[in-house]
This record gives C-alpha cells, sequence and structure tokens, in this order.
C-alpha cells in the first residue's frame, strides 16, 4: 500500500473516495512496495500476467494446459437421443453428459 493510502485508511478497507475520484486514464498512484510491477506500464503488466499462475481451488494451474487426466481416455462419439432421455438427465442440472453414461454403466453390469 503506498503511504498516502496507508495513512489515510485501515488495511484491508476500501477508500471509495479515491476509487470515485479516479477518472479513466488517470495513472494508478504505485511505489514499488505495492508490487511485482508498475501497473502503468502495460508491458510489463503484460509480461507479469503471461507468467503468473492461476490458483483453483487451492492448487496451481497454468493457463492454457490441461493436467493428466485422472481416468482413461474417453473416446468421442456422436449419439441421437430422443428429447425425453435427453430432458429428463438435464433437468437434474449440469453433469447430465455423466449420469448418462453412469446409468449406461450400470446397465452393462446388470448385463442382458
Amino acid at each position: 500500500m503506498n503511504k498516502t493510502a496507508e495513512n489515510s485508511m485501515l488495511a484491508g478497507e476500501t477508500n471509495w473516495e479515491r476509487v470515485a475520484a479516479h477518472q479513466e486514464g488517470d495513472p494508478i498512484p504505485y511505489e514499488a512496495e505495492d508490487g511485482p510491477y508498475d501497473p502503468n506500464d502495460a508491458e510489463a503488466a503484460r509480461t507479469w500476467l503471461e507468467r503468473a499462475d492461476l490458483v483453483r481451488g487451492g492448487k496451481v494451474v497454468r493457463r492454457g494446459k490441461r493436467g493428466p487426466q485422472k481416468a482413461p481416455t474417453k473416446k468421442l462419439v456422436s449419439l441421437r437421443l430422443s428429447p425425453e432421455v435427453i430432458e429428463h438427465f438435464k433437468a437434474d442440472g449440469p453433469g447430465w453428459q455423466t449420469r448418462i453414461e453412469r446409468t449406461l454403466l450400470e446397465s452393462i453390469k446388470k448385463g442382458p
């Protein structure tokens, strides 16, 4: 936090007057102790963001890179299903394709 903000605010509080006074194109107040790059330097910001790690669910992931699959690779197929089947599985929300697969696997295990 720069010295101006440090003197006027407690840590973790937003200075809404300062936010409201900021105009598009105004330089962002910055001092070296504020962070790893000057946010007014577009090239430095772009470089920092390109190298930054993305954290999801407490795990570090890189943008555009997928980790190893947890389960064996599945095959992509095109399958025509009746509207009733699609509506039934979609009614429970996201994950409907996984539920269709689970139902098919259970059917296979039961046998003919």
